[in-house]
């Protein structure tokens, strides 16, 4: 048998995911793993780094994407993750996709953050939740699993 058939003779249970997720994609119609969600996910889950790289439509968001979402408390209510984009429009898609997987799991929220839209609205929405209603006035870091990601800010 050769590694792509033992990959696709996986299902998502194999992977390690949990019984709210697998919900989720059995409801969405997700059936069986793709390869790069098969290799990726079970090495993402045990929280080691991984570069992927795979065709267009091949599932890489869900590789990348569903152990992310086994890392997140739903009852923390500052930022727990960041993912970057290229392109405002895959940012969209992306947070579309997050929000899709999390249909079972109450109290996850997801917000794409991009140029071209006013950064006021956009802080006051990820400061929703907080104890504090009043963002910052400068975003200079993200706090996600224990590091700090840099992000830019349009007036520097």
């Amino acid at each position: 048998m050769s590694s792509t058939e033992a990959t696709n003779a996986l299902s998502f249970a194999d992977l390690g995911l949990s019984d709210s997720l697998l919900k989720t994609l059995t409801d969405i119609g997700y059936e069986t793993p793709s390869p790069i969600q098969a290799e990726c996910i079970p090495v993402l889950l045990q929280g080691r780094d991984l570069i992927g790289q795979a065709q267009t439509g091949t599932g890489k968001t869900a590789a990348f994407a569903l152990p992310l979402m086994e890392q997140i408390d739903v009852k923390l209510t500052k930022p727990q993750a960041l993912v970057l984009t290229p392109t405002r429009e895959l940012a969209i898609q992306v947070a579309e996709a997050l929000q899709s997987y999390a249909k079972n799991l109450p109290g996850f929220h997801v917000l794409p953050i991009y140029g071209g839209q006013s950064y006021t609205i956009q802080l006051k929405q990820l400061s929703r939740g907080r104890s504090s209603r009043r963002p910052p006035p400068l975003l200079r870091f993200v706090r996600f699993t224990g590091k700090s990601a840099a992000c830019t800010n349009s007036t520097h």
